[in-house]
Formats: structure tokens, sequence, C-alpha cells
């Protein structure tokens, strides 16, 4: 007996790739079992060695067979497996070179969110205008305006956290969020104004650290110009410029950074409370406010005592306005998520968590201040020897305290056991906060850049170093935060910030609700605590709080935002990223033609929906031209190709992708639909009755006229005429194109130049596009969401992720630009004026003339009102329409033409003229039947004679009235219409079995020779018309 054996197809199967997918081929030997032989085969030891992945063509479900980078391991396509002739691919260069990886620092939920979110929420609030709040609103009411906060926070962390952790997050913090849920044109218009805030918040926490500073140097008499502004400016930029180096020097200088922040913050703050409950030390104390915990001071301070503060007065929502700021940090983990090891599980774990740790801080704060501190200190010990502590300071009544909780912005480092500490905690907070902000909004920036969904931005993306630091990108943020540092002013500074946190905020929680709300497939966050309804409400209520705040400010905000909506909407950005939007597209639709599925067609609402025969779409242009001047803004156009030999798959998708862009490039807006493996005949009634579904299917066939059916075999004249019949049978309009030129241009090759909008990157950029695209290969470790080929291929439409090559930097410039066709001949060269201008005949605007209807016979009105249609559009403007009728009695000639004007006045078709055509029975001229006998030569029988494709004479003698009708029109049309733009002519019907394919195509060829461009159109007759309202 012979054992099984295993045929290795590749030398050494243990160099097979990763998922396991090495191509076995097991060659079972026949069995030569001895007689009476019961021996069982064995498995050879050889082959139980190999695993099942080594053994089988197929792919076992792997996680990188998901990927969409070139990490992704490719699976099998069904073709393989399917054992179909695979196809070479043709190799690009640079698809063998490895891709050079780098490693990069990554980080965890408490060093990448946690820490951020604390450091940024623990700002200059927290130190500089706390204790503020509280002496206007008092306790209660800051505590609200800490629980609306909180709450609005809370609502809008448990939405970012379901959108998280709906698949993986790159980098691009908000921005990606958004844009990839709700689409680029609201992540783009949300990341540009929340990298906006983001560098202005910058700027005021820089105001924040100098006003403290200032603080402490007037303290000791100290001061650089003024002691002002001006030293604030001056101490400001010089911040500024040192936090920028340390976020270029890299992240992990600034981790570094962080750590030592945020301990002397914890340091701080531990200093405020131990003083607080430690009391006062000195009789300056309580004369400056601070009295340590009494329950009298505390019900003073329970209730609001708003004054003239800072240029206005305070109110409830003034003072909430300038607090807000303080909660806003909650999206600085989400804005580095690209630097994070898992966003998914960091975000919502770390962003909690640094939520409730600032709320309970901000609670006890109140809570603190309230009860140790009054609203008012003169600071004079004397008050205090002479008892008018605690209420009747004299300061109190002329309104010249200088200390207490409404005056003074350092109650909290006159509270502390020791006030340096709370300097340098003030100074931490503001400057990690700063920090944070001018680290992030680089980012976001070079997000934007690499998608180039805005082209000001671009220049800002390009990536440096192996980790692709965006240092123009810091250079941008450094001039915005430089410009808002100069104002010096806090409080005019955070209510602006305000509205935009808030905007920002309730596109987050839309971006869940519509997800939700929507219910994609793709929507399966591993975040399980959140609601659709409470994402809703918190949407609705920043909004709300936005108006409440400041309805100007509010205004500018959704201006902005809906500008540079707009701006991204004309722009067309050519991605495709799942978002919720794309499934409200698909849903809606699927919805709404269900719903029209139940209603009853009605003549008023009657749709042209064509099915243009034409092959491939390059072609024959004109012929698309005209259907899509038909249905453009109106209805349905299918571009219909019929292939006689079987197509692979690969060679349909080609097809159909070729098509698409020929469409897309030409402004088209159309479906195209292919069929194989069948003879024209056959496929035109096929595609009849496959194309479209439910109420949009095609009502009429249109087609090129068979210009060479003198010259064709007979199996070809016969196809062309049966397809005829075929599109009667199914009760379908039918409309024959022929123009003087014909309409054949399939010797013509399409040639698409792109045309980049005005977006230029720097000169080393554009001179060196290899160093480009190297560069961009290293922008950070293959795990990166900042990897700008990682980002790219997100952005691109991919059928099948597992076998889509990565796009390479000319397919991300392809993506914004618009397509030009220009043709060549088959050998390359260029082709003649006189051609181009036959092919865009339709295409262009008309010159001045008719648009002339031959409207004949009637057959619903069809022939009348697709002229109409082509009359309404732009490119014929120009061109009037001239109507030509039949009379049926000379006599009453003038009865005729009036009734003839009032249906078209009832049917409320503008027209120029109508022209009652009289002896369409008189014989034709000689000249006229010559020329048609000339057509017939060869169709013609002889006696006794009968050939296959041949006109009969008896079919000849009994059609000769038919014929001479036909032979008249011609005189007429040559009489009436030989400087027409367009002639629209009622199609001769071809009678079943009455009729032969030469016979006709003969009546078609003499109305249509030397004639200008000719539609012949012939109704189901069903009415398309109505004068009925």
């Amino acid at each position: 007996m012979e054992r099984f054996k295993v045929t290795r197809v590749n030398d050494d199967l243990n160099s097979s790739s990763s998922n396991g997918n090495a191509e076995v081929a097991l060659n079972i030997s026949e069995l030569n079992m001895r007689k009476n032989s019961h021996t069982v085969p064995v498995i050879s030891p050889d082959r139980r060695k190999f695993s099942f992945a080594q053994l089988t063509r197929e792919a076992l479900p792997r996680l990188d067979n998901y990927r969409i980078s070139k990490r992704a391991l490719k699976r099998p396509s069904l073709g393989e497996l399917h054992g179909e002739p695979q196809q070479k691919k043709e190799q690009t260069a640079g698809d063998d070179q490895p891709v050079k990886t780098h490693a990069h620092f990554k980080l965890g939920w408490i060093q990448g969110v946690l820490i951020p979110c604390l450091l940024n929420i623990w700002g200059v609030m927290l130190f500089l205008r706390l204790s503020w709040v509280v002496g206007q609103s008092g306790v209660i009411e800051s505590l609200i305006i800490i629980a609306i906060s909180a709450i609005v926070c809370l609502i809008t962390v448990s939405s970012l956290s379901a959108i998280s952790t709906n698949g993986e997050v790159k980098g691009g913090g908000i921005y990606y969020i958004i844009s990839r849920s709700l689409g680029p044109e609201f992540g783009a218009s949300v990341g540009v104004v929340f990298a906006f805030a983001n560098a202005v918040a910058a700027a005021m926490n820089t105001i924040g650290f100098c006003d403290s500073l200032n603080d402490l140097l007037r303290n000791h008499g100290w001061k650089i110009i003024d002691g002002g502004v001006n030293d604030v400016r001056i101490i400001g930029m010089i911040a500024l410029v040192i936090m920028i180096i340390i976020c270029a020097i890299g992240m992990e200088w600034e981790v570094k950074a962080q750590n030592f922040l945020v301990v002397t913050i914890i340091a701080a703050i531990l200093d405020f409370l131990i003083g607080s409950l430690w009391g006062p030390r000195s009789t300056e104390d309580i004369a400056k406010g601070f009295t340590g915990f009494s329950m009298e001071v505390f019900k003073k301070n329970l209730k609001p005592d708003y004054r003239f503060s800072e240029g206005l007065d305070q109110t409830f929502l003034t003072v909430f306005a300038i607090y807000f700021p303080s909660v806003t940090g909650i999206q600085a983990g989400a804005n580095i998520c690209g630097d994070l090891k898992d966003p998914a599980s960091a975000i919502p774990k770390g962003t909690l968590l640094a939520l409730l740790i600032s709320t309970i801080s901000y609670v006890c704060f109140a809570l603190f201040a309230g009860g140790t501190a009054l609203r008012d200190g003169s600071g004079l010990v004397m008050d205090v020897v002479n008892k008018t502590y605690p209420y009747n300071f004299d300061c109190v009544a002329n309104h010249t305290c200088q200390y207490g909780l409404q005056n003074s912005y350092s109650v909290m480092q006159l509270m502390s056991v020791w006030g340096g500490l709370i300097y340098a905690g003030c100074w931490a907070a503001t400057l990690s906060t700063a920090l944070t902000n001018l680290l992030s909004v680089p980012r976001l920036v070079q997000a934007l850049g690499v998608d180039r969904i805005y082209p000001g931005v671009i220049f800002f993306s390009k990536p440096y170093g192996k980790t692709g630091e965006p240092y123009r990108g810091y250079v941008l943020v450094f001039f915005v935060s430089a410009t808002f540092l100069l104002i010096a002013e806090l409080n005019l500074i955070a209510p602006l910030i305000s509205n935009f946190y808030l905007a920002a905020y309730a596109l987050i929680n839309f971006c869940t609700f519509h997800a939700a709300f929507v219910q994609p497939l793709g929507w399966r966050p591993t975040f399980r605590y959140y609601n659709a309804w409470l994402s809703l409400f918190g949407c609705i209520l920043c909004v709300v709080i936005m108006f409440l705040l400041s309805w100007v400010s509010s205004l500018i905000t959704i201006t902005i935002i809906f500008a540079l909506y707009l701006i991204v909407m004309y722009r067309k950005p050519d991605v495709n990223w799942g978002s919720s939007t794309q499934e409200q597209t698909y849903k809606t639709a699927l919805s709404a033609a269900l719903r029209l599925q139940r209603v009853n067609d009605h003549i008023k609402n009657y749709h042209p929906q064509i099915l243009v025969l034409c092959g491939s779409p390059h072609t024959r242009p004109p012929l698309i031209d005209l259907a899509h001047s038909i249905t453009k803004h109106h209805s349905l156009l299918i571009v219909g190709d019929i292939v006689n030999g079987k197509l692979s798959h690969r060679r349909r998708k080609e097809k159909y992708e070729d098509a698409q862009k020929w469409l897309e490039a030409r402004k088209i807006k159309a479906f195209y639909n292919l069929i194989d493996n069948v003879v024209f005949e056959d496929g035109v009634r096929s595609l009849i009755q496959a194309s479209g579904f439910g109420k949009f299917q095609p009502n009429i066939v249109m087609m090129g006229y068979k210009a060479d059916w003198r010259t064709c075999n007979t199996r070809q004249l016969e196809t062309y005429f049966n397809s005829l019949h075929t599109a009667f049978e199914c009760r379908m309009a039918v409309a024959i194109l022929s123009l003087p030129s014909g309409i054949d241009f399939s010797q013509y090759v399409p040639e698409y130049k792109e045309q980049t909008p005005a977006v230029h990157f720097a000169s080393e950029i554009t001179s060196s596009r290899d160093e480009f695209a190297s560069k961009t290969l290293k922008m950070m470790h293959i795990d990166s969401n900042l990897n700008l080929e990682g980002m790219v291929s997100s952005t691109t439409s991919i059928t099948t992720p597992q076998s889509a090559p990565l796009p390479n930097l000319q397919k991300l410039q392809s993506q914004i630009s618009t397509n030009e066709i220009n043709y060549a001949t088959q050998g390359g060269s260029k082709v003649p004026k006189d051609v181009l201008d036959a092919m865009n005949v339709f295409n262009v605007k008309q010159e001045k003339g008719t648009i002339d209807v031959w409207w004949l016979y009637d057959d619903g009105g069809l022939t009348m009102l697709l002229p109409y249609i082509i009359s309404t559009r732009s490119n014929w403007a120009n061109c009037k329409i001239r109507v030509f009728a039949l009379s049926s009695r000379q006599h009453e000639l003038e009865v005729e033409e009036r009734n003839m004007a009032n249906l078209l006045s009832k049917l409320r078709i503008d027209y120029s003229s109508l022209i009652m055509l009289q002896g369409i029975t008189e014989k034709p001229k000689d000249e006229t039947i010559k020329m048609h006998l000339r057509m017939l030569d060869g169709f013609l029988e002889k006696e006794n004679q009968h050939n296959e494709g041949s006109v009969s004479m008896t079919e000849f003698k009994q059609l000769e009235d038919k014929t001479n009708r036909h032979l008249k029109l011609r005189e007429m049309l040559k009489e009436h219409s030989k400087n027409a733009n367009l002639i629209v002519m009622s199609l001769p019907m071809p009678r079943q079995g009455s009729v032969s394919a030469p016979l006709y195509m003969s009546w078609l060829d003499i109305l249509t020779t030397d004639m200008p461009p000719i539609l012949l159109v012939r109704g189901n007759q069903s009415s398309v018309l109505t004068f009925y309202s």
C-alpha cells in the first residue's frame, strides 16, 4: 500500500506567510490494496508535522486580514479559491520594496489620557477664577454651574467614548472622530474651529500664567515695564516660545514635563486644602477675608451677590461663560489619539476618570472657599482689632475692598499653607494646559492636511523626522496663539472659547445620536454606557447654552462652521469613510424607493427614464450627452453595454471603473450596466428587463442609428432590427439618434488629464516628490495613527481592502483633482479638431437656431415632450421650437392648425411657429425615388429568387405607398429643416411580419441622410402629457 503524498508548492513551508496560506496541493495516489488485505491507510509522519493552515488554500480568520495598511495580510481571492485562471498583475515600482518602520513612543491610558485631561481641565480657572466664581454666584449657584458643566461634559464623554470604541481611532483627534462618523463636511469644519479654539486656549492659559507671575512680582515690588498688560505680553511670548520648543522636541519630553507638572498641581491642591483646614495664621490673613471654617461665613456665601466686575454687570450666565473653559479639557486624550497604544480603551477610561476627579476637586474648592473666606476684605489689621470683623469693613460700603472672594484672584494663595506652592501649582496648571493645546493643534492640522480637505492647511502638514513631527504646524499654532496672547485680557478670551468648545461638543453628541439612530451595520461600539437620546439632549443643551451665553458669538461660530462646511461641500473630496451620513443616505434612498413603489403612476409625474445602448461610454459621447440633456436633474439614465464574449471578474471591474471615470469626468450623472456573454439581441432584452428596480426602471431605449447597415453582414442587420422589436415588445419607447458625422468614435482612446487646483507645497516638496513620499513612510511607527499612508488608505473607496494596494502620493493628489478628457488615436496621435467637434456636438452651447419637432403621429406625446425638455437646458437656450404636423384634410387646413395650436397651448408647450404639412400622399420626385433605389441596391430580389436578408418584390410593392410617404417626408425635411440645430421626428413603426430589416433601414436612411442631427422617437402609445391640473 502507498501512503498519502504531500506535494509542496513552496520549497520551504516554514517560510510561508503568518496567516498560514501556504499553497499546498494534495495528490492522493492510487491505493493498490493487496488482495484480502485489510490494512488501513496511515497518514505519513511527514504530513502530520504540517498545521492545518499549511494544508489548505483557505485563510483562517485573523486580525491582520482586516488591516488597511501595508501590514495587512492578503487573503486569497474568490477567483483563486474557485480555481480560475489568474491574470498577472503589473508590478509597480516600489511594490517589492520593504516598508521601513521606526519605533515610536506610545502612551498608555494614564500618561496619554488621564494626565493630559487633568492637566487640561485644571487650567487657569482653578487657581485664578474659581474663588471669584464663588464670590459672585455663591456656593449654591457655583455648584449648579459646576453641575451643569459636568453634565454637559459627562454626556459628551459618553458620546465620545462610544465613537472612540467603534473601531480603530486614528490621528486627528476630534476632527478624525467627527469626520469618520458624520463625514468630512462636519469633521473638517469642526476640526478647524476646534484647532482654532485650542490655539486660543493656549494663549488664554499663558495669559493666566503671566497674570499669576505678575501678581507675585507686584507683591515684591518688581515689574518689567508697567506691571500690567505689557509685562503679560513680554512674559507670555517667552513662555510660548519655550513651550513650542518642548512640543517640537517630541512626545517623550512632553510626557516628562507633564509628569512634573501634574505632581506640582496635586501638591498645590493639597496645600490649599490643608491650609483651609488649618485656618488663618495671622490677623492680617483675617483682615484679608480668610476666616477659617465658619458656619456663619458659609451661610453668608450660600446666595449669589452679582456685582459689576470685569467691565460689565455679572449674571449667572456671564459667570458660567467664564467658568466653562475650566472643564473643556475632556478632549485632551482624544486630540492625541494617534499616540495612544489602545485609543478605544484609553479614551473612555481615562477621560471619565479625569472628569470625575476634576469635578470632585472643583466641588471641594467651591465648598472650602465658600466656608472659609469672605467676599470682601480690607486687609487692614485695625478693622479686626476694632471688631468690625467679619461683615462691617469700611471698604464694603464704598466698594474699595481689595481682598476677598469678589476682589482678589489670589485668595487661594492666602488660604494655603505656603503661598509659593500655590503659585507653582497655578503655573503648572496653566502651562500644562497650554502645552497640551499646543501639542494637539499641529497634529489636528496635520490630519486635515493629510486628508487634503482644505488646501490652505496642506503646507503645514509636512512631516519631519522619523516620527513625522509637524514642525510647520507648530509655527502656525505659535502665530495664532501669539496673536491672542497680545490681547492680554483673560476674561475677554474665555467666553469666545466657550462657544467654540460647546459647538464641538454639540457635534460630538450629534455624531453619536445620528450613528445610534441610523444604526449602520458598522455601528458596534464596545462602550455600552451611552444612550442615543441622551446624546441628542446633550447636543441640544450645548446649543442652548451657546445662545444663552452670547447669541452674537454663537451666530458667528455657527456661521464659521457653516462656511467651512460649504467649502468642503463645494470641493467634494473623494473620500469614503463609512460615515453615518452615508448610511443615512442609503436608508433614505431605500425608504423613498419603497414608498415610491406604493405610489400610483400619474401623467403629471412622468419621467423619461432612458436606457442608452452605447457600449463603452467613451465610444459614443454624443449619444450619452443628448440622453443626459433629457434626464439631467429629472430622471434616471442607465448606460447599457453589451459584450458578446465572456468577461473575467477583473475585466468586468475594469470596465465598470473606466465607465464611471468617463461619466464623472464628463459630469454625467448616470448608472453603468454591463451584460456579457450574450448576443446583442438577447443583451438588449436582458438590459430592458433587469435594469433598475421598482419605479426606477427605464421606459425609453435610446440607441444610435446603424449607419453601416448596407455593408454589415446580414446577421448584424437582423440583430439590430430585432432589438427594435424587442424594445416594443417590452412596451418601451424607442429613440434613434443620427448625426451627419456618425456617432461611433470607438477608434479613439480617451486620456484623462488631472487638473489639480491651485494648491502648492513648499518648493522642496514639489521638486522632490520621491523624497516626500519616503518621508511619509517614516512619519511614525506603523501602528501609529498619524502614518500618512495609513490615513490616506481610509480616505479611499476600497471594495476589497485586503487586496487593494496602498494608495501612493499620486493617488492622494488625484483625490482633489478634476479630470479633463483628451482623446487620441490608437497610434497616439492627436485627434483632428472636426472629430472633437463632432464628439462634443451636444456638450457645447448651441448657436442661435431652432429645434424642429416633426410630430407626425400621436405616440402619447413623447415626441413633443423630449424636445421641450432639451429646449429648457442652458446649452439650448438660443434655440426655439418649431412644430410640424400633418394635415389630414387639405380643405380644412385652418381648422386643423387651430386645433393643433389649441392642443399645444393646453399642453403648455412653448413654440415659435406651427407649420401644417400638406401633400404627404403625393408622389415624390424622381431623384428621391432613384436615391432610395440606390440604397436598396443589392437587397431587392430578382424574380423567382429569394435570398435571406433581402427585400422581396411583393413586399416592396405592398409597402410602396408607405415608402413614398417617407420619401416625401425627406423632401419636406430638406425644404423646412435643412438648417435646424436638431430635428426630433416620429420614428416609423416597424410592423412585425410586414416589413423586412433592409426596407425599414432604407426608410430611416432616406430620412436621415445629409440631414442635421435627427432624433427619431416613438413613444409606447401611453400619454406622457396632460392638460389637466
